[in-house]
């Protein structure tokens, strides 16, 4: 599941000693933010099944001799519903684990990352194989 998320550079970012160290984490931040995170994984994990099961029954559409115009369109319109909403969720769960660090380790945690941006938390699932 984290992968699947992109839950930051190490997966639970937070519980990795370097970043602990590094953005000077009490256990007590620690605890909060893996409070966050299992409080978010079940919808997180459903909305994902979501986005994939929307994927998965474009499949046939684009695969047909004949393909349906209409119907093809129709189902890129609920996949990115889909995705829009996964997008959602994670954003709302990026904003729970930013309010648990102080002005400063936001800052650190910022700088350290290569575009300047917070660990990602939704870039969707990984492209289909």
């Amino acid at each position: 599941m984290e992968r699947a998320l992109h839950l930051g550079p190490h997966g639970r970012w937070w519980n990795n000693p370097d970043f602990v160290q590094k953005l000077g984490l009490t256990p007590d931040q620690q605890k909060k933010m893996e409070a966050i995170f299992q409080q978010n994984r079940p919808g997180l994990m459903d909305l994902l099944s979501a986005v994939r099961k929307e994927e998965t029954a474009m499949e046939p559409l684009l695969a047909a001799d004949q393909p349906d115009e209409t119907r093809i369109l129709a189902q890129i319109d609920r996949i990115a519903q889909a995705r829009a909403q996964l997008e959602k969720a994670n954003a709302r769960m990026l904003l729970g684990l930013r309010t648990v660090l102080t002005p400063e380790q936001w800052k650190t945690l910022r700088a350290d990352e290569p575009h300047g941006r917070y660990p990602r938390f939704g870039q969707g699932p990984p492209p289909p194989q």
